[in-house]
């Protein structure tokens, strides 16, 4: 259990935040906007610790020297076995998610030594900054990772007279690719300050070309829009499915083209679709919370699929952060005796959030203080802000390489449906996001059963419904191992996935796609625990999409089929309002 005291003082009594005027909250607001919302008291904590501790560590300190002194050595060798012979063996290699310096013209001199120099200095930081005994963990992270974003920016891969590939491109171009680069450049930033969509993202307009699958809204509150998808087959299973997206990101990222939707995927193998398509907050909504969202998200969104469908219990599915909304109303659901749902599937969705992952990195008090001056003075965190910190956690390959190939080489990457949908970015509610970060992420509340829904704490124990669960073996924002823990956490039989690709790419994994595999295997509730390394040893590997396994798991789960419902109950208070998308979606 964890020693640390719940964090309730702000997010128990948030109206309490509504402090007078003071120069704290105007002047946290202002550095946020010139630090894209990372907190430079939550750095200096870092790096003081690192660097206090350091200081009084001479066993450290002498052990750097003799790695210095051993790269050193290792790269002068290098250097004279590359003068006779340039293709000769490397002294460093890069790791195999570090795809930088994979071209044919990094295997040649000068730019082989030039690499090898530069990973050597990356590898002597790591050791630097990490193994100082006495810094914490968190610190430690927040050092380590810090100094490789900033090693990162000077990669030999980042300039053009130490870039094998810009200047071939740039020999066979004869400069046009900066000419092209710099046309390029001028357009991004035409459309970064106008809020522009980016160049190509006018090919994936919704409703046309993306989230496409006909449907009907039946709901509309002041959170939610509830789509009811219209049948494709003669007969559907009995009971209906639910999706809970998260509202980081609009819905339609499971109705993307229609080779891509997993929407139309599960309507073409009969069964009864519904999704909630979240408003985009604006500064009138700061007073949302968690309790907001359960309420007016998932439980209306339940109670309108049990008019429209009565008498059958449902499929809820949950993804990323709808995902640990879902566990929640299902504990909830659990202890008061609610026994609506028939299954519980879960999407790259955490509940234990002790290791979420390098999104810690950016989540202490110190951050989270900041962090909350900065949306009480908009009443939102804003999209660029969330945009940022999840392009850090990859920036080799969504900052840098990007910018090599669009400003240095002059090319585009191009557009797809995927790209498009995750330029249109959504907001976070002040409370909301305060809420979640304090009571999810530092205090860990759900997987310690301290929760509140209603004045009453709620336990993932009461969870007895079949749960399947899918985690991605390259998710950086929530991790396969963290995923994984919802067996243990859960009184119920878990089948549990886990797919190649990252968070969003992992899930989008249509039958047919290329290059995709998966494994599975199902822990029934009496069975002893596995840990995740044992699971991965053991659990069949299979190749292909994870979806047909799963649409294989509702059917099993689900009832004789029966005719389709209609679209919408009018005299429940469920009428057709208007087709699919519906018009939340469309909202900027």
């Amino acid at each position: 259990m964890s020693k640390r005291p719940p964090s309730l003082t702000k997010a128990a009594t948030f109206q309490e935040e509504r402090r007078p005027f003071s120069f704290d909250r105007p002047l946290h607001a202002a550095m946020a906007r010139l630090t894209a919302g990372i907190s430079p008291a939550a750095l200096m904590q870092a790096y003081t610790d690192w660097a206090q501790h350091l200081l009084f560590s001479p066993d450290k300190q002498a052990e750097l020297v003799e790695k210095a002194a051993r790269k050193w050595t290792r790269y002068v060798d290098y250097g004279v076995r590359a003068c006779a012979d340039p293709g000769c063996e490397t002294c460093i290699e890069p790791l195999p998610q570090d795809k930088r310096f994979a071209g044919e013209g990094w295997q040649k001199q000068p730019f082989a030594a030039i690499f090898q120099g530069f990973l050597l200095t990356q590898q002597w930081w790591h050791n630097a900054t990490t193994g100082v005994e006495g810094v914490s963990k968190h610190h430690e992270d927040v050092v380590s990772f810090v100094t490789r974003q900033l090693l990162d920016v000077v990669s030999p891969a980042n300039f053009p007279l130490t870039n094998p590939d810009v200047l071939d491109a740039t020999l066979k171009q004869g400069g046009m690719n900066f000419v092209h680069g710099a046309a390029n450049f001028w357009g991004d930033w035409r459309r970064a300050v106008s809020d522009a969509p980016p160049v190509g993202a006018e090919a994936f307009r919704v409703g046309r070309d993306v989230a496409t699958t006909p449907g009907k809204v039946v709901l509309r509150n002041r959170l939610i829009e509830l789509i009811q998808y219209a049948p494709a087959t003669d007969k559907v299973h009995a009971e209906p499915i639910l999706i809970v997206p998260a509202w980081i990101m609009k819905y339609y990222i499971l109705d993307l083209s229609p080779e891509n939707s997993l929407v139309k995927y599960l309507v073409g193998k009969g069964h009864a679709v519904f999704v909630l398509s979240w408003k985009n907050p604006t500064g009138e909504d700061r007073d949302l919370g968690m309790a907001d969202y359960r309420q007016l998200g998932v439980m209306a969104a339940l109670d309108a699929v049990s008019a429209i469908v009565p008498k059958q219990q449902i499929h809820a599915v949950g993804y990323c952060l709808g995902g640990t909304l879902l566990a929640i109303a299902a504990a909830a659901m659990a202890r008061d005796g609610d026994d609506r749902l028939k299954s519980l599937t879960l999407f790259a969705a955490q509940m234990d959030f002790t290791e979420a992952g390098e999104l810690m990195l950016f989540i202490d008090e110190a951050q989270v203080s900041f962090l909350e001056d900065m949306m009480a003075e908009q009443g939102y965190l804003d999209t660029r802000q969330m945009a940022g910190a999840f392009q850090l956690l990859r920036s080799n390959d969504l900052i840098w390489s990007a910018m090599v190939q669009t400003y240095l080489m002059g090319a585009r990457r191009p557009m797809i449906d995927l790209m498009a949908w995750n330029a249109d970015a959504t907001r976070m509610p002040f409370r909301m996001h305060s809420e979640y970060l304090r009571r999810l992420f530092l205090d860990n509340d759900l997987a310690e059963n301290r929760y509140a829904v209603e004045g009453r704490p709620v336990s993932l124990r009461d969870i007895r419904v079949p749960v399947f669960a899918v985690s991605t073996i390259a998710d950086h924002v929530a991790p396969w191992r963290s995923v994984y823990k919802v067996q243990m956490l859960t009184d119920a039989d878990v089948t549990f996935v886990l797919s190649n690709g990252g968070h969003n790419a992992g899930i989008v994994s249509p039958p047919g796609h290329p290059h995709r595999h998966h494994q599975i295997a199902t822990h029934k509730e009496d069975d002893n625990y596995v840990d995740p390394d044992a699971w991965q040893q053991a659990a069949m590997h299979h190749e292909g999409s994870w979806w047909p396994c799963w649409q294989d798991w509702l059917v099993r789960h689900s009832s004789d089929q029966a005719p389709p419902p209609a679209m919408g109950a009018p005299r429940k208070g469920f009428a057709a309002l208007e087709d699919a998308p519906g018009t939340y979606v469309l909202e900027p």
